[in-house]
């Protein structure tokens, strides 16, 4: 991305300034506004916004928050920095450069806008860009770029909730993209395992959100339980039938729980099975230290006769 040119600051009217349309930022709360108009009402602005001209108007590159304040405090000249206008790919990048730096940005506007990046620069190549090259042209880490190729996968209508839920205050939000990316990986994975089938699949994701929605589900990753379902399922653990009825269950009771479920169907085979992991891992480390032939000190000799011990009185 070419660096931004130099220029001096100057005062324009901000009823000639427009949004621009690929800011990667598209909610604007209320009460956060509210503050900055404040503080702009005591102070003014104190950060000039950075534009770029486009015939008669000027487009934003950074500031549309203190441009909407001035806006409404009917201010006539506000502080600017006049850039060389951009091409469309060039500009993209600088709204994800500017954005990026900063914390409260909203992933899933983010992601839709890294999206038409990623469109733009496949028609420019001939070919899509690697996950490394769009990190790269927008601003990005690899683990964000991953991150939001999880929330563009999210169904549609789930996208559509998510949106509406940044309208609402940040404290009455109750419903994120991470919410939706559990529910997903959760039901996914029991499809996967034979679990349930492909159709159950959106009923069950919708079933968490509506949980997730009115707190039935307190904790986020509540659902990665149903990943240890579906595991207990491949290695026939569990009856698919129980595991079923389970989820219709869970569908049709309010109240319970994956936790319910997850208690119902898998956990004393879950807990078995991670015990049967932890002493292979032990057997596994015994093996080494007699290979190396390294002595036996005084506590652990101890520990292994109490293990020697409890697993003849579990045998009995």
């Amino acid at each position: 991305m070419p660096a931004p040119s130099t220029a001096a600051v100057e005062l324009v009217d901000p009823r000639i300034l427009q949004k621009n349309k690929d800011n990667p930022r598209i909610i604007f709360r209320q009460d956060e506004l509210k503050a900055l108009e404040d503080s702009i009402r005591d102070q003014g602005i104190l950060v000039p916004l950075t534009v770029f001209r486009d015939k008669k108007k000027y487009t934003l590159l950074d500031g549309e928050r203190r441009w909407r304040c001035a806006l409404r405090l009917g201010l006539h000249q506000i502080p600017v920095i006049i850039q060389t206008k951009p091409d469309r790919v060039t500009n993209i990048m600088m709204m994800f450069a500017i954005h990026n730096a900063r914390q409260d940005w909203d992933p899933l506007p983010a992601a839709l806008k890294m999206e038409e990046l990623e469109s733009i620069l496949t028609r420019a190549h001939g070919s899509p860009p690697s996950e490394k090259q769009l990190a790269a042209a927008a601003s990005l880490t690899l683990g964000v770029v991953r991150r939001f190729k999880k929330i563009l996968d999210l169904p549609k209508d789930l996208r559509q909730q998510l949106m509406a839920e940044l309208d609402r205050p940040r404290a009455e939000q109750v419903l994120t993209v991470d919410h939706g990316i559990e529910a997903v990986a959760g039901a996914s994975r029991l499809a996967k395992a034979g679990a349930i089938t492909a159709a159950d699949e959106a009923p069950l994701v919708r079933t968490i959100v509506q949980k997730f929605r009115a707190k039935v589900l307190q904790s986020t990753v509540e659902p990665r339980k149903l990943s240890r379902i579906a595991r207990a399922v491949e290695r026939s653990e569990v009856d698919p039938d129980l595991v079923r009825r389970e989820l219709k269950r869970f569908s049709s009771s309010s109240s319970y729980t994956i936790e319910d479920v997850f208690r119902s169907t898998v956990e004393d085979a879950d807990f078995s099975h991670g015990t049967e992991q932890l002493i292979r891992r032990s057997l596994a480390r015994l093996e080494e230290m007699r290979s190396r032939g390294a002595g036996l000190s005084d506590d652990l000799r101890s520990l292994l006769r109490e293990f020697i011990n409890k697993a003849r009185d579990l045998m009995k």
